[in-house]
């Protein structure tokens, strides 16, 4: 076992406030670059999707060129003007970014310092399952990121911006609710990209085995293709498959990494197993 095991109550606590202030440390200071940094970031990456040379728009069009599948309202020019209605919404705005673009850049380190506390207290095979753990999710939160940034937020703003429910209505999308959709679904996406990582960790507690996924399959193609529709309400079947296939392959990546029911229960019959 490890040295930390020894260890008592306030050395653990003196060990984990000088991982906080580490921590806290690091990310002040990317907060504090991130200001600098974020006016040029706002305008080259959040407002991107409002204009019509982004990449995702171009793709589209290029695959329009060759397929009758693509909505008529992905084939026309885009631009969304946004307005800011509320005085110091800007600056807020800029403090906001700046954190959360801090948060965004720190993560890794802060899996790696939650990893070097946890370390310690581990078994030497336990410590290769739990940090290729950490990568994986690391991993998997940014790749989810970058799919709600790339493909789930442009679809759902160009769709509700171009929809009308009468020609005498001009949409004008103001700040606030720009941001609020812009990091709700990006964090969201990384959230919904730990599916995986959550599945194979009820795995090894004996939770869950590889037979319910496909006892539900059924189940869970009807459920993701709701969520789907909620995250983009669109009534065209080529953005809803846009959105349903990554986390369509999100669940079969999670079948593939938890085990077989007999697996499952040899685990729960030997404790041991559970670290290997």
């Amino acid at each position: 076992m490890s040295t930390k095991s020894e260890m008592s109550f306030w050395d653990h606590l003196e060990v984990l406030r000088w991982m906080l202030i580490r921590v806290l440390a690091v990310w002040t200071v990317c907060m504090l670059l991130g200001f600098v940094f974020v006016p040029y970031l706002f305008e080259q990456v959040v407002m991107a999707p409002c204009r019509d040379d982004f990449f995702l728009y171009q793709l589209i069009k290029q695959t329009a060129a060759r397929s009758w599948i693509v909505p008529d309202f992905m084939e026309t020019s885009f631009h969304v003007e946004v307005v800011n209605i509320r005085l110091a919404s800007q600056f807020f705005i800029h403090m906001t970014l700046s954190c959360w673009l801090a948060l965004l850049v720190t993560f890794p380190y802060l899996v790696y310092e939650i990893w070097r506390f946890v370390c310690p207290a581990l078994y030497e095979r336990e410590k290769r399952g739990v940090g290729a753990a950490f990568l994986f999710g690391t991993l998997m939160f940014f790749l989810g990121c970058f799919v709600g940034y790339g493909l789930v937020f442009p679809m759902t703003l160009r769709f509700l911006y171009t929809y009308e429910l009468s020609p005498s209505i001009t949409n004008q999308l103001s700040l606030d609710s720009y941001m609020d959709n812009f990091l709700t679904l990006i964090f969201l996406m990384g959230i919904i990209f730990e599916l995986p990582l959550l599945s194979a960790l009820l795995s090894k507690l004996g939770i869950l085995n590889r037979s319910f996924f496909h006892k539900y399959r059924r189940h869970a193609i009807l459920v993701l293709l709701i969520v789907s529709a909620v995250i983009t309400p669109s009534s065209d079947p080529f953005t809803l498959m846009l959105v349903f296939m990554p986390i369509y392959v999100l669940w079969e990546l999670s079948a593939l990494l938890v085990r077989p029911a007999s697996d499952v229960a040899d685990s729960a019959r030997d404790p041991e197993s559970f670290s290997s």
